[in-house]
């Protein structure tokens, strides 16, 4: 073959044809072992219809790499090639990882803070309203996507796929042994779409919500569509693996050593080691997410505050991707306010995790941005962009809960700290001046005011600090380090958040 030049962290792909008679899918083994000097990396090849087979693999390293492929079908097998990779891209910064035990990296050290939203379905809808996802996102500010593989059957949501996932046989019916290559090019091409947004693509390989017979699979037909999935997209730098939306609601026909089974398949055939979780629909059916397994806390509970303790009790980065949705509809968990979701989502962050948006207002056409995706009509997504602009400005290795909510002088407020750089929400709470927490020495300092809402950042007035700080019993209670030297006057309304800097 002859040498080309990609850049680090994009895509190579090898093309061959081979054979098509039976069933390439289950008949063909084949994969190709890429090296540079003394390193191999085993990459899982697929076949994509019509005789043709590809591999793809993610370089992760500059310089020349050679592969050699191996199969079970001769024309497939020990072909050889080289090609080199030159630095990655300016906007490149490769996959995203666990990093600072409870926050995220890209490859190359970037931080990567989770600013995610959800369209369920929006890869299975008609073309233009894709496109049209797509176009809201460019401005949208958010850089990680929630996507499910299979289309979804739900209120809102009845619609026919634009195509089948799996072929359908000679009666029409779906043969859940062939899997449909024009699906799945569909669907990594608007991983591809993703990625070149800077979004990263949360795939949810499994959902409960089904009536064409997708959760009805066999074991044996699970495990080689996760691998098959696992073979075409894990080269793409934008991929996370979500193994369900709403696991727990599966285990009747996937009971739990499944679930184990498929994270193990992943791990074979995903060289690049994506981030992987699994995600819950009761608020009581949390998977094990200590297993080795397990990346990160995928999660959905509307109470956020208990946010330090999913940290402490799974010592991994925690991300409440389903805290309910703005929105209007009937069902509960979509019909919280605006205000009530930015409210949640800086709880989230500021007690130590990262939390997920979503939008479910009534459409005539049952255009539900959850589900379909389209255009955003509510006010929350605004708010969380101007959240992440600060947070991104400030916090440089993921915010750090300043002590356990019990032990807090202020217990019901949220506060957490980077390096030099702390920030306290208020929330609910609305006081007239605040010292608990602060700094000892005010002309060392920028604080400011941020109104969560309206998106300002004012420079606080600071006044002297009260000599004490009383309880609600009259009594008085310090903390458990020295009481402030100054406060900070507030205009006594609601969702504000205190920002206390280093002088820059």
């Amino acid at each position: 073959m002859t040498n080309i030049t990609i850049a680090k962290w994009d895509v190579f792909e090898h093309i061959l044809q081979g054979p098509s008679s039976g069933n390439p899918f289950i008949d063909v083994d084949f994969e190709a072992i890429f090296s540079q000097k003394s390193r191999m990396v085993r990459v899982p090849g697929f076949y994509d219809g019509d005789g043709v087979y590809k591999v793809r693999f993610m370089p992760d390293n500059e310089g020349e790499w050679h592969f050699k492929t191996r199969s079970s079908a001769p024309e497939l097998d020990g072909q050889t090639g080289t090609f080199t990779t030159r630095a990655a891209r300016a906007d490149v910064h490769g996959p995203v990882h666990v990093a600072n035990k409870f926050h995220f990296a890209y490859a190359d050290g970037t931080p990567y803070r989770t600013f995610g939203t959800t369209c369920y379905a929006w890869t299975h809808q008609p073309l233009a309203l894709q496109a049209q996802t797509l176009d809201t996102l460019k401005m949208a500010g958010f850089n990680k996507m929630r996507m499910g593989v299979f289309p979804k059957d739900y209120p809102f949501n009845i619609n026919e796929p634009l195509y089948d996932v799996y072929e359908r046989d000679g009666e029409g019916e779906l043969d859940f042994d062939r899997p449909n290559p024009e699906s799945f090019r569909h669907f990594e091409n608007q991983v591809k779409a993703l990625g070149d947004l800077g979004i990263e693509a949360d795939i949810i390989i499994f959902h409960p919500y089904d009536r064409w017979g997708y959760c009805d699979m066999s074991a044996e037909q699970d495990y080689r569509y996760v691998a098959y999935l696992t073979a075409r997209l894990a080269a793409y730098r934008n991929v996370w693996w979500s193994l369900a939306n709403e696991y727990d609601f599966l285990l009747n026909t996937k009971p739990m050593g499944q679930w184990d089974r498929y994270f193990q398949i992943i791990e074979e055939n995903d060289p690049y080691h994506h981030l992987k979780s699994i995600h819950n629909g009761d608020v009581n059916a949390n998977y094990d997410h200590r297993r080795p397994w397990v990346s990160h806390v995928c999660i959905q509970n509307w109470d956020v505050k208990r946010t330090q303790e999913w940290r402490e009790a799974y010592g991994k980065p925690v991300v409440n991707d389903e805290p309910e949705y703005e929105g209007n509809i009937m069902l509960s968990w979509g019909n919280i306010s605006a205000r009530e979701l930015v409210h949640r989502y800086w709880i989230t962050l500021l007690r130590g995790g990262y939390a997920g948006h979503g939008e479910t207002f009534m459409h005539p056409e049952d255009i539900l941005w959850w589900a379909k995706g389209g255009v955003l009509h509510g006010d929350a997504w605004k708010r969380i962009a101007f959240m992440r602009t600060l947070l991104e400005s400030d916090a440089k290795e993921g915010l750090t809960p300043i002590a356990r909510e019990a032990n807090w002088p202020w217990s019901r407020v949220s506060g957490a700290t980077d390096g030099d750089v702390t920030y306290i929400y208020l929330g609910e709470h609305q006081p007239v001046i605040w010292a608990p927490g602060l700094p000892l020495e005010p002309g060392d300092y920028d604080v400011d005011i941020i109104d969560t809402w309206e998106m300002t950042v004012t420079p606080a007035n600071i006044v002297d600090a009260p000599a004490n700080h009383p309880t609600r019993h009259g009594a008085s209670l310090r903390p458990r380090r020295p009481d402030a030297a100054f406060a900070v006057e507030l205009p006594g309304k609601p969702n504000l958040a205190i920002r206390v800097r280093p002088k820059r």
